[in-house]
């Protein structure tokens, strides 16, 4: 059931009206009003959010849980637009949970807004979730950039960590993202076109550099990180790409 422009609108207005409730800013968001129509709105679309939750277990292959959430999320976009544009935000379970369902389905520009309002305004993950926001959402994203096909690329991995970088993480999980990121790098090596107008400065040699600071970067964090081979290999064709520059001849 497509929503029309004259509900959304309302739900944007009731969202920001329901964030900005709050009164005052502190290092905590209030919580959501109980009582009048924001409350109302906010139960109902808590609501229908259990019923797609309750529709997602019985999925049992990941790749059609995704599917079903890109299908699933239009109906809360108004909410996040108005939570998103609100000064003093509330705790929200939709925005809580829209911002893991924007990793899922690798929106990563709503995942960044969203990522970026959870831990700016200190706002809480549903229950389910046991860790702080920015170690959830940094163990997310860098699971993103590991799967055999990565669903991520280079530049959005380097935000996401750039947004966390101040926080108080698991070092395990700063190392994924940091070996996420180095194969992000390396992947673009071998793919790396001189002719192109997007090409970087360096070449392909400066983007295998950055790959093998990526990883020894995950390495320090992480002796585990599963990364030593794949920084002798970059070392090795570091040499091999040297290696003409430095011979001489007779």
């Amino acid at each position: 059931m497509v929503m029309s422009p004259a509900k959304a609108s309302f739900q944007r207005k009731l969202a920001a009206l329901g964030a900005n409730a709050g009164g005052n800013s502190t290092s905590s968001a209030a919580p959501m009003p109980t009582q009048g129509p924001v409350a109302s709105e906010y139960q109902l679309l808590l609501a229908t959010l259990q019923i797609d939750m309750n529709r997602l277990r019985q999925i049992q292959s990941t790749e059609r849980k995704i599917e079903a959430k890109r299908e699933m999320i239009g109906k809360y976009l108004p909410w996040i637009e108005g939570a998103l544009a609100a000064e003093i935000p509330a705790q929200d379970e939709i925005v809580g949970n829209m911002v893991v369902w924007a990793i899922d389905i690798a929106d990563w520009p709503l995942a960044e807004r969203l990522a970026t309002h959870v831990i700016t305004h200190n706002l809480a993950l549903p229950e389910r979730f046991k860790r702080a926001p920015a170690t959830v959402i940094a163990e997310q994203v860098a699971e993103a950039g590991l799967l055999p096909t990565p669903v991520i690329n280079r530049i959005w991995l380097q935000r996401f960590t750039t947004l966390v970088e101040p926080h108080d993480i698991f070092d395990q999980v700063r190392a994924k993202l940091a070996k996420a990121t180095g194969l992000a790098l390396q992947a673009e090596a071998a793919a790396f076109d001189p002719t192109a107008e997007t090409a970087i400065a360096g070449g392909k040699s400066a983007l295998l550099r950055a790959a093998r600071d990526s990883f020894a970067t995950a390495l320090a964090l992480d002796k585990g990180a599963g990364v030593k081979k794949l920084i002798e290999k970059i070392e090795s064709e570091l040499k091999k790409a040297a290696s003409p520059e430095t011979t001489t001849t007779t």
